[in-house]
């Protein structure tokens, strides 16, 4: 049925165990603005989307949870070697405490992730533009999150990452003009 092979979109590689790190990369991992709430936006709104574009939501969710892969490798790497001191030291005890290692949807202050954080309104051109704003916002994320480390190895996945949602939102932005286009085009019956 099924064959996976466990391989990433672009290679994740840390150079050092850094708790506080990964803490910060949890908002990407189930922050409002995260690889998760992303995902399932763009494959929850491809039900009312029209079919010119209906591809282009699929391919982006999908890749969205690559992305959220990327993420999870990059948090396990970065505190798999960590004590439990270095991990009270960045702030990560709450989530000892309740997850030990094991990942959970949270953004980096702890908060769990919501489906308040998908939007769907059911007018294509508003949710595109949604989506547009999501992708921007992850975008400044990753750079905020490139700047708060100087781990070169990390930053080239965040680096790739970041490209991503700059892809994301200019492909969305032709999304718009193809269903501009096509309300104002004449249609014959």
């Amino acid at each position: 049925m099924w064959i996976y092979e466990k391989k990433l979109q672009y290679p994740v590689r840390v150079s050092k165990c850094d708790p506080h790190m990964a803490k910060l990369l949890l908002e990407q991992y189930g922050g409002a603005d995260g690889e998760l709430a992303a995902a399932l936006r763009y494959l929850n709104q491809r039900y009312t989307i029209p079919d010119k574009v209906i591809g282009l939501l699929n391919d982006i969710g999908t890749e969205e949870f690559a992305h959220l892969e990327m993420i999870a490798t990059m948090v396990y790497k970065l505190t798999k070697d960590a004590t439990v001191e270095q991990l009270k030291a960045a702030g990560l005890d709450p989530h000892y405490v309740a997850h030990d290692r094991a990942l959970f949807y949270e953004n980096a202050g702890g908060v769990p992730w919501t489906a308040a954080y998908i939007q769907a309104k059911g007018d294509p051109i508003a949710d595109l533009y949604e989506d547009i704003a999501a992708e921007e916002k992850a975008r400044a994320t990753y750079q905020w999150l490139i700047d708060m480390t100087d781990d070169v190895d990390l930053q080239d996945g965040l680096k790739f990452l970041r490209e991503r949602e700059i892809i994301h939102s200019l492909r969305f932005r032709e999304a718009v003009e193809i269903l501009k286009e096509d309300q104002e085009s004449k249609k014959v019956f």
